[in-house]
């Protein structure tokens, strides 16, 4: 039986991060969360279209759209479909093309299928930046809390610390179009070849649709395809909660190790049952303010470029490679032993 891992795995680079999370943020304060945000702005109109609306994550991206439209006096809020459908967010943009907006703050559901919109908007003069885009072609910059490939790696040790280095795991990620959902399961198959010789990755990359029912029944699938599978790493926010529920339900929260991507109050219970044994992320508040400060700076004709402060904590000396700016934030992880010490 493997011996799971219960010890927190903060690095002394993130300890000196405060988040923005309920009594400690590096959005300071959060009173503006849940209100129509900028509504009462008379700067330049900046519209956030996520992945989907009604996700814990989103949820949190929009307090940092509330809080930058507060502290600035920006008209920028956020609106999207509450489907997890590409179509759909195509459909979001074009209409808020179609009413003037002065720029767009995007993270695609599927890149590709948001190239051909974003070239309109570009041409039309509106300012596009994006957020877990890095390879997108068509956008004025896209902004990344950190180099795709060294997140993948971590929550790879992550899963080797809980299987003990060795045995089968699968991988989730919420698209095979999601560009930094890939990168990351890439890097982290890549990286366990060499460094976790005794682990193998079993069957295909699972496909979720940013769905946590979906993530379960692929979970159930996984345990009867693979009776031998010791781990899973999730990418989409929900990864870790459909499989953790399905691993809990079979009565093996001792003998498969889940990680991934998520939010503590999503996480918590399973975190706390042990079917989930660590959650990374960063904070997607802090990625909406800084996505908001990049817009006006372009704006007011200032230059992008490396060292540039996004006004946020963990993206105020960005690095510039190409049109991919990078935060220099680290990642948290979070465990049951400081899963309490976090409300988003």
């Amino acid at each position: 039986m493997i011996q799971k891992r219960r010890m927190l795995t903060i690095s002394a680079a993130v300890a000196t991060i405060s988040l923005g999370l309920a009594a400690c943020g590096s959005l300071e304060d959060d009173s503006g969360a849940g209100e129509e945000s900028g509504s009462e702005g008379s700067g330049p109109t900046i519209v956030n279209v996520p992945k989907l609306v009604g996700e814990a994550w989103f949820d949190r991206m929009e307090e940092g759209v509330d809080k930058y439209a507060e502290d600035t006096g920006t008209n920028y809020y956020m609106q999207g479909s509450g489907d997890a459908d590409a179509n759909a967010q195509v459909r979001v943009m074009n209409d808020l093309l179609t009413s003037g907006v002065d720029a767009l703050t995007v993270v695609p559901f599927q890149p590709d299928a948001v190239e051909q919109v974003q070239q309109e908007a570009m041409d039309d003069g509106v300012i596009v930046i994006t957020h877990e885009a890095p390879n997108i072609e068509n956008a004025d910059y896209d902004l990344e809390a950190f180099q795709n490939a060294d997140y993948g790696k971590n929550l790879m040790d992550e899963l080797a610390d809980g299987m003990g280095a060795e045995g089968e795991y699968a991988l989730m990620v919420g698209s095979l179009s999601s560009t930094t959902h890939m990168d990351w399961v890439d890097a982290a198959k890549e990286y366990q070849e060499e460094e976790y010789p005794n682990m193998q990755h079993v069957g295909d990359i699972v496909e979720t649709k940013d769905d946590s029912q979906e993530a379960y029944e692929q979970m159930q699938e996984l345990l009867s395809a693979f009776p031998d599978i010791k781990g899973v790493q999730g990418s989409a926010s929900t990864d870790v909660v459909g499989a953790g529920q399905a691993v809990d339900e079979a009565g093996l929260n001792e003998d498969i190790t889940v990680v991934g991507t998520s939010v503590p109050n999503d996480a918590r219970d399973g975190l706390k049952n042990g079917s989930i044994d660590a959650i990374t992320f960063w904070d997607p508040a802090d990625a909406a303010y800084a996505m908001g400060a990049l817009v006006e700076k372009i704006l007011d004709g200032e230059e992008v470029e490396d060292g540039l402060d996004l006004d946020v904590e963990g993206y105020e000396d960005i690095t510039l490679d190409g049109k991919v700016v990078y935060g220099d934030k680290a990642w948290v992880t979070v465990t049951a032993e400081n899963v309490d010490d976090y409300d988003f």
